[in-house]
C-alpha cells in the first residue's frame, strides 16, 4: 500500500482528457504496487475518509528524459464523495486491485439479442467494454438504465466504440 498527499489538478485542453480532474501519482508508488508495469492497472484504497475500488491508473508517457508517470482521473462521484474540486488536497491510500470486473448484467443479457454489438463488442479491449458496462451501471433511473442500453446496442451494431458512441449520441440532440 502506498499513502501521500497531493493536489487535485485539471486538465485545460488535453484531447480525450480536457477539463478531467485527476492526481498525479508518485513513480515510486506506482513502481511499489506494480513493479515494471508500464500500462494501465486498477487500484482500491481510500481518497479522505471515501472509499474507492477497480480505479484506473493510467500511463502519462515520458517526458524530458524521465519515466513516465501515472494519473487517477478523479470523476464527479468521487469528486462529491471527498466534497473537493480541483485545488484542493487529498489524502490518498492505494493499493493494487486485481479483483475481476464484472460487465453489467442486464447489459451482457440485450447483448446476447443482438449478434452485430455482441461481435463487435467482443473485438473490443476488456477495459473499453468496462467502459460500456459502468456508464450503464452508473444510471440513475431503470429509464435511464434501459436508454443507455439501447444506445450501447446501437452504437456497438454501428462499430461504435465507447466514446465515438458517447459523441455520436451527443450529436443527435
Amino acid at each position: 500500500m502506498i499513502s501521500f498527499t497531493t493536489i487535485l489538478l485539471k486538465f485545460d485542453k488535453k484531447g480525450e482528457k480536457t477539463g478531467w480532474t485527476y492526481i498525479e501519482l508518485p513513480i515510486d508508488g506506482t513502481t511499489a504496487l506494480k513493479p515494471g508495469r508500464k500500462t494501465t492497472f486498477r487500484v482500491k484504497g481510500m481518497l479522505d475518509d471515501y472509499p474507492i475500488k477497480q480505479v484506473a491508473l493510467i500511463p502519462m508517457g515520458q517526458s524530458n528524459g524521465s519515466e513516465g508517470g501515472f494519473i487517477m482521473a478523479i470523476n464527479a462521484t468521487m469528486r462529491r464523495g471527498i466534497g473537493k474540486e480541483a485545488g484542493a488536497t487529498v489524502r490518498v491510500e492505494l493499493e493494487a486491485d486485481d479483483s475481476p470486473i464484472l460487465l453489467s448484467t442486464d447489459f451482457v443479457d440485450c447483448l446476447q439479442d443482438d449478434p452485430a454489438a455482441l461481435t463487435f463488442f467482443d473485438t473490443l479491449p476488456k477495459g473499453h467494454q468496462n467502459y460500456f458496462s459502468k456508464w450503464i451501471d452508473d444510471a440513475k433511473t431503470p429509464e435511464t438504465k434501459a436508454s443507455r442500453i439501447a444506445k450501447a446496442l446501437r452504437g456497438l451494431s454501428m462499430r461504435m466504440g465507447y466514446s465515438e458512441m458517447i459523441r455520436y449520441f451527443k450529436n443527435q440532440t
